[in-house]
């Protein structure tokens, strides 16, 4: 199993996180777009690729709205010839980068075309935009196709993903039972279209928070989960299967989330969240708790985990301390075949 880190690219932290990550075991590095909050991803990624000679690199995640899909497919490739094939492109319908400036996500069916739009060009290929063909044709010779990695809660958005990616990765938490439902969605989705299920990777976006106090953990990933309960609390309008108690927490959640405190600790929203369900939703807490409870996840089926450590607004030095506990006391494990479903 891969695990990713999932970071923010706020200008001057990037290159040293990269470094850190690629010292540390992690599998790649993908950095958020929403450029009211944080820096450009792309011109902080070229960075990082500089920095390091290993490590993964991809935006997670971008929009069909705020960049065209043939903006989005030359930043991407531009990362992938400058880090010698290293980068990937996360896509979703968008969330932050959208709101925040007064609009909503992106429907399904202009989601699905920019899949198909973005497909085309990271293929080299020439695609049909408005009745011109289109291309990028500066794209080197031999460079290998950036793999296109779509974020994904409800059931439509799995589908759609399933069936035009090469990677599919839940927004659901690190919940078996919603977990196991987003896998089998997605490969119903495939074998109806006569797919191969195996040919697609399929990976999880989860919170993380390595300590020994489970309380503080928790409070550290609280802001940070309240954005991934929030897309739970969306898809369940559209099939996703959550207890009655959570989906108590869901609607309220979802009633009462204020985009301006996103990702916040001390959000209303975040503040709202039982601490009984954070420890459910995400992983937080000591190295062997984290290292069973992934067990789980890759018994599912799971081939790679985003490890989304904290909340904007959570205290450096402990994200620091968490990120290279995990990486000591859970990663080593990881990736050892005696790692089993509990």
């Amino acid at each position: 199993m891969d695990v990713w880190l999932h970071g923010f690219p706020l200008p001057g932290t990037t290159e040293q996180a990269a470094r850190s990550a690629e010292r540390q075991g992690y599998a790649g590095l993908l950095l958020a777009d929403s450029q009211n909050l944080v820096g450009d991803p792309y011109v902080e990624l070229a960075l990082a690729a500089r920095a390091t000679g290993r490590l993964g690199l991809g935006v997670a995640v971008t929009n069909p709205v705020t960049r065209d899909p043939s903006v989005t497919a030359a930043a991407i490739a531009t990362v992938h010839a400058e880090s010698g094939g290293r980068a990937v492109l996360g896509f979703a319908r968008g969330d932050s980068a959208l709101r925040q400036i007064g609009l909503e996500p992106a429907p399904l069916n202009v989601f699905t075309q920019a899949l198909e739009t973005l497909q085309g060009y990271l293929r080299g290929g020439t695609v049909e935009v408005r009745g011109t063909g289109a291309r990028l044709a500066w794209l080197p010779a031999g460079l290998t196709k950036v793999p296109l990695d779509v974020a994904a809660s409800g059931p439509k958005v799995i589908a759609a993903g399933a069936l035009r990616a090469e990677r599919l990765t839940f927004n659901l938490g690190a919940e078996p039972g919603l977990l196991s439902w987003a896998l089998g969605t997605a490969r119903r989705a495939r074998e109806r279209a006569g797919l191969d299920p195996d040919d697609v990777s399929y990976g999880a976006y989860v919170n993380v928070a390595c300590a020994d106090d489970v309380d503080g953990a928790t409070e550290m990933v609280r802001g940070s989960a309240s954005i991934f309960a929030h897309f739970a609390a969306e898809a369940a309008r559209h099939g996703v299967p959550l207890t009655e108690a959570d989906r108590s927490t869901a609607e309220a959640l979802r009633d009462g989330y204020r985009e301006s405190a996103h990702g916040l600790t001390r959000s209303a929203q975040a503040s709202a969240l039982p601490d009984a369900f954070l420890r459910r939703f995400a992983l937080a807490g000591p190295p062997e708790e984290l290292t069973e409870r992934i067990a789980e996840l890759r018994g599912l089926g799971l081939g790679r985990l985003v490890a989304v450590p904290a909340s904007r607004d959570a205290d450096p030095s402990f994200v620091t301390e968490s990120n290279e506990r995990f990486a000591a006391e859970v990663l080593p494990a990881v990736g050892r075949s005696e790692l089993r479903a509990c």
